[in-house]
Order: C-alpha cells, then sequence, then structure tokens
C-alpha cells in the first residue's frame, strides 16, 4: 500500500516539476495522486518534508533563480513566466526561501565562474528548518 502511495505522490509531484509554471492546485495534484485533497497534503509532507504549496513554490523559485543569473529580463517578466500570478507574493516568497530579494539576488549572484555542479549544490534552496 505504501509503495502505490509513494508512486502515486511521485506522479504529483513530477507534474509540479514538468508543468510549475502552469496555475496548479493542490484539489488538481490531489486527483492525479488519486487521494482526497487532506490525506494527499499529509501524504507528500511526511514523503517529501514539504507541503505540495511550498515544494511548488521552491520549484518555480529556482526557475527563477536560473533566469535571473542567465538572463536579463525583467524581474515582473519572469515572475509572471516561473508561475507566479503577483510581484509582491513572488518577491516575498523568494526572499523566504532564498534570503534576499530577486533584485538583490541578480546584482551579488557572481557564480558564472563556477562548474554548474557546484552552481546547483550551492544554490538549491533549503528546506530543513522551514515551518510550512
Amino acid at each position: 500500500m505504501l509503495e502505490n502511495d509513494n508512486r502515486r505522490l511521485l506522479r504529483s509531484r513530477d507534474a509540479m516539476d514538468r508543468d510549475f509554471a502552469l496555475p496548479l492546485d493542490v484539489d488538481h495534484l490531489a486527483n492525479i495522486a488519486f487521494m482526497s485533497r487532506s490525506h494527499f497534503i499529509r501524504s507528500f509532507k511526511s514523503t517529501f518534508g514539504e507541503t505540495p504549496h511550498r515544494y511548488l513554490q521552491r520549484r518555480r523559485v529556482e526557475r527563477a533563480m536560473y533566469l535571473l543569473r542567465t538572463t536579463d529580463r525583467q524581474i515582473t517578466l519572469i515572475c509572471m513566466e516561473v508561475g507566479f500570478s503577483s510581484l509582491g507574493t513572488f518577491t516575498r516568497t523568494f526572499g523566504e526561501i532564498v534570503g534576499e530579494t530577486p533584485s538583490e539576488f541578480r546584482r551579488h549572484d557572481s557564480l558564472d565562474r563556477v562548474p554548474s555542479c557546484f552552481v546547483k549544490t550551492w544554490t538549491r534552496p533549503s528546506t530543513f528548518g522551514e515551518a510550512s
């Protein structure tokens, strides 16, 4: 039974990884996993260590970090491209996860001369110690 639940949870997580920029909601993700909303949230957090909502936010912020490092697009455009519908929510969430605003991150980021495997390790937002 647990293995079956884990497979279904992975399908939902894969949907978030693939379609992070789409307006995904918990009910839709729970349907992908063939679970009730509340069971899905509890099971997802137990399995992956964070709520589905927080996981999706973190995936969006990770993509935004990449775009901030590699493009000169306006922050508002990046915000919308990664799936946030409000610049305020994007900036607040980015700050909670990364520890600085998108503008500060773009200004301070200087990892261009470091191998990409190190960049990925160093810049992956941590979920340890966060309240979700």
